[in-house]
């Protein structure tokens, strides 16, 4: 038996069988893994009811690198209740954990993006600011914890610098701005959704209104959609 303990957020859940599930988690230890909970169906007293999304989770997994681990015991280390009874944090949480599924690869540790999704599900819990706008910050700097952050300062082709305070074509896929000499993009951001955006990635979000937010929100999930391959 190869044991592994890890803190852990659970991004999805599948039933197997009559009295199995397979649990989807992105841990801290080990990245993303699979792992079978037998008799989950049923209330395991080995899990209660730690495979609830939203909660920081500590669990034990039998892991012997194949497709699927076994978790032996899993408990509830941070329990976020103000998450689980808004409904727009709810939602915001949800998108985040849909982006790590399908963004983080298999079994390899992702650390910074780990501790954007707890940073993300931490500030969702306080309700300092807006859920929109947590989560926008949330997806730049998840873009750029695996490698796909978006250029917003200068044109990913020519490198020339596009002045603050000024629209300009991006193309999320490609990974940032490309000024129009060198073709342009369909996306266009104005100057307000532009700044909007530099400002969530310099952590200035009490700078962003929430429509703001929401363009963001819109090239973000673009680029995910992009990266990742799942539909938006």
């Amino acid at each position: 038996m190869t044991l592994l303990e890890s803190e852990a957020l659970v991004v999805r859940t599948v039933e197997l069988g009559e009295s199995d599930v397979v649990a989807t988690l992105v841990t801290e230890q080990a990245g993303k893994l699979a792992a079978v909970v037998r008799g989950g169906r049923k209330g395991s007293r080995r899990v209660g009811g730690a495979l609830e999304p939203l909660h920081t989770v500590c669990v034990l997994l039998d892991d012997k690198g194949g497709e699927l681990a076994t978790l032996k015991e899993a408990r509830i280390v941070r329990l976020r209740p103000r998450v689980a009874s808004d409904l727009d944090a709810l939602d915001a949480a949800g998108v985040a954990l849909r982006w790590a599924r399908h963004l983080f690869p298999p079994r390899t540790p992702e650390p910074r993006g780990w501790q954007v999704l707890i940073e993300l599900l931490d500030a969702l819990e306080r309700g300092s600011l807006s859920p929109r706008t947590d989560l926008a910050r949330a997806g730049l700097a998840m873009l750029v914890a695996v490698g796909y952050g978006l250029e917003l300062e200068a044109c990913i082709v020519c490198g020339r610098n596009c002045p603050a305070g000024r629209a300009a074509c991006l193309d999320p896929a490609r990974g940032g701005l490309i000024c129009r000499a060198c073709g342009g993009a369909s996306t266009v951001l104005t100057a307000g959704v532009r700044d909007a955006a530099r400002a969530l990635v310099a952590g200035r979000c009490g700078a962003v209104s929430d429509g703001q937010a929401r363009a963001v929100l819109g090239v973000v999930d673009r680029a995910m959609a992009a990266h990742a391959g799942f539909e938006r």
